[in-house]
């Protein structure tokens, strides 16, 4: 029997907020089926087991978070453009911690594809398309941003700016100054070394 006003909408959302409360790992169907006080049993009519429900809060979240980039980024270039990006990242992931760490959930290849996660990718190569970077170059900036992003916010989440100075504050908006200054001195790249000339171990 369906539990009524139960739907997969309404689970997923309620599971984000859990996630923000106890943590992403600790979502799961018996969970979330005490916060509604109902059978587990009841659930399984919207969703197939915690896994789907996690990807389903993955999806959510990443659904959420791209919806606040893009509208972050209108009308924005350059350097603007970028520190309103990195402030989104940062902003959610310390709003929401769970829905932040759900958002990096490895999915299928058939979720990932439908996922909002191309519209992240989109996003960020609009952001450097203020910086000239085309290519493979874009691509390493790419994946510098989002390192860069993520691995901040991930050890300040953990607490590892609290106990020491300058303000974590001043360090994100001086990295967010360097990361403008490399973006728009990116270096050419660097021949690379026939493997017989590679150091030795």
């Amino acid at each position: 029997m369906v539990r009524a006003g139960l739907t997969a909408e309404r689970l997923t959302e309620a599971g984000a907020e859990l996630a923000d409360e106890v943590g992403f790992a600790e979502v799961t169907l018996s969970a979330l089926a005490r916060r509604f006080d109902v059978k587990v049993a009841s659930l399984y009519s919207h969703v197939r087991n915690s896994e789907d429900l996690k990807a389903r809060i993955a999806l959510y979240a990443l659904e959420e978070l791209a919806d606040r980039a893009a509208a972050a980024l209108a009308g924005r270039a350059g350097k603007d453009a970028l520190a309103a990006f990195a402030d989104v990242y940062r902003d959610y992931a310390r709003a929401h911690p769970g829905r932040y760490d759900a958002a990096r959930l490895r999915l299928s290849p058939e979720a990932a594809a439908a996922s909002a996660g191309g519209r992240h990718a989109q996003l960020t190569r609009a952001v450097l398309r203020g910086y000239d970077l085309t290519g493979p170059d874009q691509t390493h900036a790419v994946r510098l941003l989002g390192s860069v992003f993520h691995g901040y916010v991930s050890l300040e989440l953990a607490g590892g700016f609290s106990h020491s100075a300058p303000d974590s504050q001043e360090s994100w908006e001086r990295i967010v100054d360097a990361l403008d200054t490399l973006l728009r001195t990116w270096p050419a790249p660097t021949p690379s070394r026939p493997a017989s000339e590679a150091p030795r171990p």
